[in-house]
């Protein structure tokens, strides 16, 4: 009798996970995110680059991202010996 409990329990759990999966899936489907309404200038102010349209190859554009990421490693890194440089310093 224990075990019968269980199992259905079991399964009512499942059919609730389902039942609440399925609907998340459905309106992260629905609700999508567009780009074609940002602006240049409301991502500018917002910190973020948008690719030009016509930026070259997609080796070309792959080089400049690998780039960019690079640069802004290395100048997070700085900015960390910065601060530890700081907080070394006697006062």
């Amino acid at each position: 009798m224990k075990a019968i409990f269980g199992v259905i329990s079991l399964l009512v759990a499942l059919a609730v996970v389902g039942v609440l999966a399925s609907r998340q899936l459905k309106t992260a489907n629905i609700a999508t995110p567009s780009l074609a309404g940002v602006s240049a200038s409301a991502a500018l102010a917002a910190g973020v680059v948008l690719p030009a349209a016509s930026a070259g190859t997609p080796a070309e554009q792959s080089k400049q991202i690998q780039q960019q990421v690079m640069n802004d490693v290395m100048k997070a890194i700085q900015q960390g010996a910065d601060a530890d440089a700081d907080k070394k310093e006697p006062q």
